[in-house]
């Protein structure tokens, strides 16, 4: 009997078609021992593999045309070029030759709002603070692959919520983007969306997490116990195939759930 388990098992097929292939990344990273530490670490991982380095923009901005990695991961703080440049001339390259298939994943201390939406706008798929844990840049990594934006749970919320405004500063002839880059959902999600609606309690919640509202506040504002707002975000999490609040929220905005 199909059950909105299956959801879960969507994610599982999808998960393991980006395992069974090794993911090709390049780092553009200036610290020597910052870039030699992740290498080794990302070397030592089954399914990942770095095909090659840079310590500055300029080289890897010329490796990255040729060797057209799967995934780029870009510190933002490069001394001749920052990496959010970096990613800009990138992605016209890629707009002037039709090579489409590298993603581009920043790497950086810095979360100030100007930074991240920077970042963004320039065309990155997905922001990694180097203060996480490696196995969250892992997943970063996996999930860039995949074709998802993943978002450092640290400048979830700066991205949120300019994305419900669009970003600013943006002239009408500049030929950058003018959003965040955020796709829809993909068939396979709106069909279980379509099989297993939202409930009016759920989008409530929903709404609340997109708000960055906590189990514990949610609870206060509905009126309802933690426990039952816990199992609501867990029916939220399986119908939209997402594995965290963060994920949640963003495909909810991606899909027009909440505005």
């Amino acid at each position: 009997m199909f059950s909105v388990l299956l959801s879960s098992q969507q994610q599982s097929d999808i998960w393991l078609g980006v395992k069974m292939s090794e993911i090709s990344i390049f780092l553009i990273e200036d610290h020597d021992l910052t870039r030699m530490g992740l290498k080794a670490t990302l070397q030592s991982h089954n399914g990942l593999k770095v095909i090659g380095e840079a310590a500055n923009a300029t080289q890897g901005l010329k490796l990255l045309e040729t060797m057209k990695p799967d995934v780029a991961v870009v510190d933002v703080g490069l001394p001749d070029m920052d990496g959010i440049e970096l990613t800009r001339k990138f992605r016209r390259y890629q707009a002037e030759t039709g090579q489409s298939n590298t993603k581009i994943l920043i790497l950086t201390m810095n979360h100030t709002e100007d930074i991240v939406l920077a970042a963004f706008a320039a065309g990155a798929d997905s922001y990694y603070m180097k203060e996480t844990s490696i196995n969250k840049l892992i997943e970063a990594i996996q999930a860039t692959y995949a074709g998802n934006s993943w978002i450092d749970p640290a400048i979830a919320n700066i991205v949120l919520k300019k994305m419900r405004l669009g970003l600013p500063g943006e002239s009408p002839a500049s030929d950058q983007p003018k959003t965040v880059k955020i796709q829809a959902l993909s068939t396979d999600y709106e069909q279980v969306l379509e099989t297993y609606p939202l409930t009016q309690r759920e989008l409530e919640i929903l709404e609340l997490i997109v708000d960055g509202c906590s189990n514990g506040q949610i609870a206060e504002k509905l009126y309802i116990t933690v426990g039952t707002v816990k199992t609501h975000v867990r029916n939220i999490l399986n119908k939209l195939c997402a594995d965290d609040r963060t994920q949640a929220a963003v495909r909810a905005l991606r899909s027009g759930l909440v505005g």
